[in-house]
């Protein structure tokens, strides 16, 4: 199994080079333009926010216009799927370009190694990245790149040597897994690089300075002060994870509506605000043409299964017509909004149908850096960027997560199949005719769940953290 796996990943790799070879030495020559200096990029993500938590994915009672902005003026993914249906794998598997069945972090919690600390009274094992492991912003990083994040990292597990500024990140203003007092949306401190810093603004329970607007006044700073050099800038929010908290309702003040469903629209309008000040800062700085933007949110919506959380998000419908939450394997647990905006170079108000998940995205970075490709579960998906239109040949996207018991997922081509418990059969949907994910059509079509089976084998692969039960 293991030499089947390594021959795929190797394959991948060889066709990420062959792709490179002949078009990356500028990513404008495929336009026959002048070439250019490699594309700054910035990836945005949101945390626990919905497939239809957006209006241009089909948000109907609040507004998103400047991430509708991003898509108007780019490509917008209709099938995009994050790393995992929670946060800290999530954001491995996008850190990394591995699938679950490969990253280091593949659940919140550890089975086993790891490192133990407190969540509040509660004893907790966390995975964490540890220096075997490389990020994308690693290899950006070796090859030039200026590489910034701001916000949440959620990869440190209880290490203090996980940190941001390890893996590849030259700076780092936000919060870490392992120091209580910087997390929140009024946290009393927050790390800049090693330094941990006080917030008087926020000391004694006071809220005078809110997470969002200090991650976008960071991300903003950065561009405005960034210099010749190209730069990669991940800028991780936290809304609209719960707790749900925001310094005002903003434009839902006065509607007729609970007091949480006005804080998790306001959570995402300051969010919204946010991207588009990033975008305004590009283009002060005069650099909006040469900045690669991306837009996606690290698993479904509702951050903790709460009678609270459940009626916000389905008075908001944040999953639209897809099934499942935050934890689940169903589409919407994992499927989410993706959208990727490049003025002059992406074309503008696109819908791709090509399904991509957080694997792709650090093959997609080093390839428009024009740096070569590392080992990976993804592809680069840039010629979907430059061409929405394009069709892929159907490829296998994997999962696997952790609580509360151990779950996979696997969508290849129309097909989905989820599996409950290690022993369970899997189910098998046909996301055609079925995006809803209602009708387990497994027992008709048992050669393609034998296909699925076969690569489920293939891929998983126990990990010191996450060990397959004697």
């Amino acid at each position: 199994m293991a030499s089947t796996s390594q021959n795929r990943r190797q394959f991948l790799q060889n066709v990420l080079a062959v792709s490179s070879a002949f078009s990356l030495s500028s990513p404008l020559q495929a336009f026959g333009e002048p070439a250019k200096q490699r594309p700054n990029i910035i990836f945005i993500l949101a945390d626990d926010m919905g497939y239809a938590d957006t209006s241009v994915y089909g948000q109907r009672k609040f507004k998103t216009p400047n991430i509708d902005r991003l898509a108007a003026e780019g490509v917008r993914f209709a099938q995009a799927y994050a790393g995992a249906p929670v946060c800290a794998p999530s954001r491995s598997v996008l850190m990394t370009g591995l699938n679950t069945g490969h990253t280091r972090v593949r659940d919140n919690f550890a089975i086993a190694g790891g490192h133990v600390g407190f969540k509040g009274k509660e004893e907790i094992r966390r995975a964490s990245l540890t220096d075997a492991d490389r990020t994308v912003a690693d290899y950006l990083s070796r090859s030039g790149y200026k590489t910034a994040l701001f916000g949440k990292w959620h990869l440190d597990g209880y290490d203090p040597a996980a940190i941001p500024t390890r893996h590849g990140f030259e700076t780092f203003k936000g919060w870490l897994t392992q120091t209580g007092s910087t997390q929140g949306y009024f946290p009393p401190q927050r790390y800049d690089n090693g330094r941990l810093i006080d917030i008087p603004e926020n000391a004694d329970g006071k809220k005078g300075r809110y997470d969002t607007t200090m991650i976008t006044e960071d991300a903003v700073d950065y561009i405005q002060k960034s210099g010749r050099d190209p730069f990669f800038v991940y800028v991780a929010y936290d809304a609209p994870h719960s707790p749900y908290l925001a310094p005002d309702l903003g434009s839902y003040a006065n509607e007729p509506w609970d007091e949480d469903e006005k804080t998790y629209a306001a959570m995402i309008e300051h969010l919204d605000r946010g991207v588009g000040k990033i975008l305004d800062a590009l283009a002060r700085k005069g650099i909006d043409e040469n900045t690669i933007v991306f837009f996606a949110s690290d698993n479904g919506p509702r951050s903790e299964p709460t009678p609270q959380q459940t009626k916000v998000v389905n008075f908001f419908d944040s999953n639209g017509a897809l099934q499942g939450y935050k934890r689940d394997m169903y589409e919407g647990g994992i499927r989410e909004p993706f959208i990727a905006r490049w003025p002059g170079h992406i074309p503008a108000g696109k819908v791709s149908q090509v399904p991509i998940f957080f694997p792709d995205v650090l093959p997609t970075a080093l390839d428009l850096a024009g740096a070569p490709p590392e080992k990976t579960d993804g592809i680069s998906i840039r010629p979907y960027l430059l061409h929405p239109e394009a069709k892929v040949k159907d490829r296998f996207l994997y999962w696997e997560f952790y609580e509360p018991v151990f779950e996979q997922a696997v969508r290849w081509g129309k097909w989905k199949a989820v599996r409950h418990g290690r022993k369970s059969p899997l189910e098998l949907y046909d996301l055609t005719a079925d995006p809803a994910e209602k009708n387990n059509i497994a027992s008709p079509n048992q050669d393609v769940v034998s296909r699925i089976e076969r690569y489920i084998r293939e891929t998983h692969t126990p990990s010191v953290e996450y060990p397959d039960p004697a």
